[in-house]
């Protein structure tokens, strides 16, 4: 049977590839010591398959189509965007476990979009080459949730939807040990006034809930109060949330915070830990 192994929080900041050299030199190196870090951790726990939860940000999906939440269940490259100075490349997808979790929701009342063929933008491609590349075979399933664009999924779905691709891993006839990336985040305005701010003390209460397991709170917070004291880049804490989901009753263990006033963004990273 396959099994949840390991969750993980963490940016997507396309700055960590397109601006790396304008931020503070020691406040980058912890930035970047965090995801070799989680990579480690990844291999520590031998796991061959990641779940990349993401949101879109108006690349692939726009006023003609924004899904609530989509599954890649075909071919992947990526990234979308040419200003992140990455080459796009294949990412190899695990098919056939991410058709069970789309079949698997379909039958639990999680009405998934889907993607047989995906170009990911930042919110894939800055984890997969920073968290995943460097993991021999590790295969990326990329998961997106609209934490971007209003009406916006309601977090207690987020956390659904998390739970629904747990038991659909569980009940997988496969041996695979999954581990999933809750991704964004945390505070950042996006092409706005407040663009440029950044509330490391929302930012700490949003870790220190994570450390308690404190899901619940997590999903209680307004969509209009996280946006007015962490910007419209924090409602991305839905893909976290989708994460512990996956993961019931864990606990975070920080692994590094900075806020990077170059990055315009507070910088969590986070292992989401249930109890032995």
């Amino acid at each position: 049977m396959a099994e949840v192994v390991g969750g993980f929080l963490m940016p997507h900041n396309p700055m960590l590839a397109m601006a790396r050299d304008v931020a503070d030199r020691a406040q980058t190196k912890v930035v970047f010591d965090a995801f070799e870090t989680i990579v480690q951790r990844v291999k520590d726990l031998n796991a061959d398959t990641v779940i990349v939860i993401g949101d879109d940000h108006y690349t692939n999906f726009g006023p003609h189509c924004i899904p609530a939440y989509l599954i890649a269940i075909g071919d992947v490259e990526g990234p979308v965007e040419p200003f992140l100075g990455i080459e796009r490349s294949p990412i190899e997808n695990n098919v056939p476990l991410a058709n069970h979790i789309l079949k698997t929701g379909y039958g639990e009342g999680i009405d998934w979009a889907y993607a047989k063929a995906l170009t990911v933008d930042h919110s894939v491609a800055i984890p997969y080459h920073l968290a995943v590349r460097d993991v021999p075979g590790l295969k990326t399933i990329p998961v997106y949730l609209n934490a971007g664009v209003d009406p916006l999924l309601p977090s207690r779905r987020a956390f659904q939807v998390g739970q629904s691709i747990r038991r659909a891993i569980e009940s997988w006839e496969g041996d695979e040990r999954v581990v999933v990336y809750g991704t964004g985040g945390i505070s950042h305005w996006v092409g706005s006034t407040g663009m440029g701010r950044v509330n490391a003390e929302l930012d700490q209460r949003i870790l220190d809930m994570c450390v308690a397991g404190d899901v619940d709170g997590l999903i209680a917070m307004p969509d209009e109060m996280v946006e007015a004291e962490g910007g419209n880049g924090c409602l991305e804490i839905k893909n976290w949330i989708c994460a512990m989901g996956a993961m019931p009753g864990a606990k975070a263990d920080v692994i590094a915070y900075e806020a990077m006033q170059a990055w315009i963004t507070g910088m969590g990273f986070a292992e989401l830990k249930t109890a032995a």
